[in-house]
């Protein structure tokens, strides 16, 4: 049977949600039943895709031709990135709770205050992508549910995530959109608006999904949109309609998840 949200939400209200792609509501609800809901199905989602093996475990992985490690606890992280330029020479990148740090064949460089920030935010970026939705209830995470969609006619709840400037880093005012699969709770599609070099849309489409110890993982289809023409919250229906331009390919190669 399909997991319903149908039973929290008239635990707080009685409602009607729309079921088309617009996902609006037919009835005004409380921002309250609004956040509760997507609290919920957050919920369902981490656990479906690797819940408390998470904290437990380091993961690593080839994006791109680069070496990326990662351990996330609870309240800290350590990340990091190797690879080999053929100018420089080895490239060794760290980003804790403390800074960011690079290191080129052993020895650490000082860095501009642009460097930091991109070097850190793009290690920061690949990691972020990779654990999803392991880290969708961080404090500064705000999250609401948009309603019960279908793309291809596959039904799927509709949560649009946002963050506050307290903790929600450099790119604070980003827009993440995520719909996730209504009978498993599996995360099949996510979008975002994001404001740096100009700002645009992207919307990525889950593949070759696979579970490495107990933790879900996935490639993605990555798609463009006109920031000028359209909102974050339709890029669903452009997407079913074949309006939107392939742009790359987000794979994940010889992925190894460390258990303690």
């Amino acid at each position: 049977m399909r997991r319903s949200v149908g039973i929290i939400l008239l635990g707080i209200s009685v409602v009607t949600w729309g079921c088309t792609n617009k996902s609006q509501p037919q009835q005004e609800v409380s921002q309250e039943t609004v956040q509760d809901t997507a609290q919920y199905l957050v919920d369902q989602m981490i656990a479906y895709h690797g819940g408390d093996v998470y904290p437990q475990s380091s993961i690593s992985f080839v994006f791109r031709g680069r070496r990326y490690e990662a351990v996330k606890r609870k309240d800290t992280f350590t990340y990091q990135r190797r690879y080999a330029d053929s100018v420089k020479g080895e490239i060794y990148d760290v980003l804790t709770n403390d800074g960011f740090i690079r290191k080129i064949n052993g020895e650490e460089v000082s860095l501009t205050e642009k460097q930091y920030t991109n070097y850190a935010n793009s290690l920061n970026s690949v990691v972020y992508f990779a654990y999803l939705p392991y880290g969708l209830n961080d404090p500064a995470v705000k999250k609401e549910y948009l309603g019960e969609v279908s793309i291809h006619d596959r039904p799927l709840e509709k949560i649009k995530v946002t963050f506050s400037q307290e903790g929600g880093g450099d790119d604070y005012d980003d827009v993440y959109v995520y719909w996730l699969d209504a009978e498993t709770s599996q995360l099949r599609y996510l979008a975002y608006l994001f404001h740096v070099n100009d700002g645009g849309l992207r919307f990525r489409v889950g593949k070759n999904i696979r579970r490495v110890e107990n933790i879900l993982f996935a490639d993605y289809t990555n798609y463009k949109g006109d920031m000028n023409q359209y909102s974050v919250y339709e890029l669903d229906r452009l997407f079913e309609e074949g309006k939107l331009d392939s742009l790359s390919q987000i794979n994940l190669e010889n992925i190894q998840v460390s258990l303690p």
